[in-house]
């Protein structure tokens, strides 16, 4: 029998066994996520590299490309002019972007402002409601008190007789008073803590802008946009601008050497007219206004108008004459307007 049991093994496991037999089972559970896991980092760092590789192989490229570009004497000034264009137009997104956040801060200040003006109004209603109250019961209190005092002293100073006859419904009486003032004290003790809790309360955040404010700040945008396309009296030579914000250095051919110095006086020209330009928010409101006029937005929600509606472009003198040209300011993207936006 001892031969057998040897053989086949006791019939009876041992606890300590048992638990060392599930820490290993659950240590390999463990062990083969955390391999799994590795995996997946593994191939994802992989993906990773390669995608790095292929951005650094295309950089790469397009320097060989630039430099190939700047050693042909062919296409050396052509590169210079390509881009001193290309600042130009960023210096443009760049002038729209800063008015936009602006318009966006000083319309989001002002409901802000109007928001917490109407609180504070609220506020103050609510509280002088209840200081009114609070005074009314102040009065009450003391008319009830003086009241009290006076039935105290009638009391006090009766007779003989008439404390026998009287003071039960004297006391009676004081005592009611007495309760009337308690109940008093109470309500403005509970008013007082209304008042504090009025005085306590949190101010509104900050709420986004509604349809209408952003109807209104895109169609000032659309303004300033026309305003930097209006500066470039030569409308071409706007397009050729943008141009070269959207396409790649060695894609355009701007002439010769002369031709490409004419280019960078235009470009000159162009910096110091937009940096010496005077103040003209009269312009831009009234040019709003006129976009305004015409924009059609295509529901009840929509804030961005249709790019159709918006082609005239409003160019207003210093006497409020104004005259019209197309140009489509927000279909073709002038300025990166797009992106600046109130959505």
């Amino acid at each position: 029998m001892g031969s057998l049991a040897a053989f086949f093994g006791s019939t009876e496991e041992k606890p300590q066994d048992s638990e060392k037999l599930m820490d290993l089972y659950w240590n390999r559970a463990e062990l083969k996520k955390a391999f799994a896991d590795s995996r997946k980092e593994h191939f994802r760092l992989q993906d990773n590299i390669k995608r790095a590789e292929g951005a650094t192989a295309r950089v790469q490229q397009k320097l060989d490309h630039l430099e190939d570009l700047l050693i042909d004497p062919q296409w050396t000034h052509n590169v210079g002019v390509f881009y001193q264009l290309r600042g130009l137009g960023l210096r443009c997104e760049r002038k729209l972007s800063k008015f936009a956040e602006q318009l966006k801060q000083q319309r989001e200040q002002k409901r802000h402002g109007d928001v917490m003006s109407d609180w504070k109004l609220r506020l103050g209603e609510e509280s002088e409601q209840i200081k009114e109250q609070l005074l009314m019961q102040r009065q009450q209190t003391q008319q009830l008190e003086d009241q009290c005092e006076a039935d105290r002293r009638r009391l006090e100073e009766m007779g003989v007789i008439q404390r026998v006859f009287k003071s039960r419904s004297a006391r009676a009486d004081l005592e009611r008073l007495e309760q009337q003032i308690e109940t008093r004290r109470s309500d403005e003790t509970s008013l007082l803590a209304d008042l504090a809790a009025i005085n306590e309360r949190t101010p509104p955040e900050s709420q986004g802008l509604d349809i209408s404010s952003k109807r209104s700040i895109n169609l000032m945008i659309l303004a300033f946009a026309q305003q930097l396309y209006l500066q470039f009296t030569d409308r071409d030579f706007a397009g050729i601008v943008k141009e070269a914000s959207e396409k790649s250095v060695g894609s355009i051919n701007y002439g010769n050497q002369l031709e490409c110095a004419q280019i960078l006086e235009r470009i000159e020209k162009h910096i110091e007219v937009m940096e010496h330009n005077a103040d003209f928010a009269r312009i831009l409101r009234k040019r709003a206004t006129l976009i305004g006029e015409k924009a059609v937005f295509r529901t009840d929600s929509e804030v961005v108008p249709a790019a159709g509606t918006t082609t005239t472009v409003f160019d207003i003198g210093d006497d409020d004459s104004v005259r019209e040209q197309e140009a489509s300011i927000l279909g073709e993207n002038f300025w990166g307007i797009a992106k600046v936006l109130s959505r």
